[in-house]
C-alpha cells in the first residue's frame, strides 16, 4: 500500500505508530486508552505535559510514565520527543482549522463553522487518499462474486448510497443491514466466503456489531474493505484495504461529508476502470432517460397537458 501524506495516517504507519497499534490491539484497558489518544492526536501530544496527557486519557501520571517505559522510552518526555520527531513539522488541515476556530475573536455562526469543518475534512481526505489503494479496491470489487455493503446508524445511509453506486457495475451487490439492523445483516452475511467482498463503513461512534460482523467475514475468507476515519479505527486491523475519510467536527460525533466524497470517488474510479463499465453507464443512462423530467421534452409536455386539463395556473 502506498503511504499517504497526512500527519495522522503517516504517523500510524511509522515504526512508533505500529508499536502503538500493537498496544491498541493487545494492551490493558488503560494502555489502550493512551495508545488510542496518541494515534488519533499525535500533533497535540507534542504540546502536552504529562499531567495534561494523563487528564485527557483519564489515567494517572504514573500510568503514563509506565506506558512510555513499556514501549521503549525512558520517560514521558522521551516518548513525546519521539512523537514530534516522527511527525516532523507537518500539520493536518483539520488541526489548523480547529486551532483557528478556537482562537477566533467574535461570534461565529455555528452553521458556518460546520461548513468549514466539512471543507477541511474533504481537503484532508483528498491529501490522505492513496491512488494505488483505490485501484486495488476497484479491482477487488470488479472481481467479487458478491459485494456486501454494511453500515449501522448514520453509516447506514452511506452504505445505501454506496450500494446504489455499485449495483450497475458489480456482479451482485447486497446492502447487508438496510433497514433491518444486526439480525438482517447477519442473515445476509451467513453465506459470505472467499470469493466475496465486504465493504464496511463506520465512524465515531463505532458500532460494536459492525466490528463483530467484519471479523466474521474475515474469518470466512472474504476480503474486508473499510471506509473509516483514522488508523486508530478498530476496523483497520481486520481490513485488507482501508479508505480514509476524515470525520472531525466541533459538535457532531463525526461528519459524513468526506465519506460521501470518498464513496463518489470510488464509484467514479469503478465506472471508468474498464470499457465495459463505460458502456454499462451509457446503457443505464439511455434506459432511465425516458423517466427523467424534461427528457427530450416529453415530460415537460405531459406536465403542461395535465395542468391544462385541471385548469391550474
Amino acid at each position: 500500500m502506498k503511504s499517504v501524506s497526512t500527519a495522522e495516517v503517516a504517523f500510524a504507519h511509522s515504526e512508533l505508530g505500529q508499536r502503538l497499534s500493537g498496544v491498541l490491539a493487545e494492551g490493558s484497558v488503560s494502555n489502550r486508552s493512551i495508545a488510542d489518544y496518541l494515534l488519533r492526536n499525535p500533533l497535540r501530544v507534542t504540546a502536552l505535559k504529562i499531567d495534561e496527557m494523563a487528564e485527557v486519557c483519564e489515567v494517572s501520571n504514573a500510568t503514563i510514565s509506565r506506558f512510555a517505559r513499556d514501549i521503549g522510552f525512558g520517560n514521558y518526555a522521551a516518548m513525546r520527543s519521539a512523537v514530534a520527531e516522527t511527525l516532523h513539522t507537518e500539520m493536518q488541515p483539520v488541526d489548523k482549522l480547529r486551532h483557528t476556530i478556537e482562537h477566533r475573536k467574535g461570534t461565529v455562526w455555528p452553521g458556518d463553522e460546520s461548513m468549514e469543518y466539512a471543507l477541511a475534512n474533504i481537503s484532508n481526505t483528498r491529501n490522505a487518499q492513496s491512488q494505488q489503494e483505490m485501484k486495488q479496491v476497484v479491482q477487488k470489487l470488479s472481481k467479487a462474486r458478491t459485494v456486501y455493503v454494511l453500515g449501522f446508524g448514520l453509516s447506514s445511509h452511506l452504505a445505501g448510497l454506496l450500494t446504489l453506486h455499485l449495483q450497475p457495475f458489480c456482479h451482485h451487490v447486497v446492502e447487508a443491514a438496510a433497514a433491518g439492523g444486526t439480525e438482517v445483516a447477519a442473515g445476509h452475511l451467513a453465506h459470505i466466503g472467499a470469493h466475496d467482498v465486504l465493504v464496511v463503513i463506520s465512524f465515531p461512534r463505532y458500532a460494536l456489531d459492525v466490528i463483530r460482523l467484519a471479523q466474521y467475514a474475515r474469518d470466512r475468507g472474504a476480503c474486508v474493505i473499510a471506509i473509516t476515519d483514522a488508523p486508530a479505527s478498530p476496523l483497520v486491523e481486520m481490513s485488507e484495504h482501508v479508505l480514509y475519510a476524515t470525520s472531525s467536527h466541533a459538535v457532531l460525533p463525526s461528519s459524513a461529508t468526506a465519506a460521501v466524497a470518498v464513496i463518489e470517488a470510488l464509484a467514479v474510479s469503478l465506472m471508468v476502470s474498464n470499457q465495459n463499465n463505460v458502456e454499462k453507464a451509457a446503457r443505464l443512462t439511455e434506459a432511465i432517460s425516458a423517466y427523467l423530467y424534461g427528457a427530450a421534452g416529453s415530460n415537460t409536455r405531459k406536465v403542461k397537458k395535465r395542468t391544462a386539463r385541471s385548469g391550474a395556473t
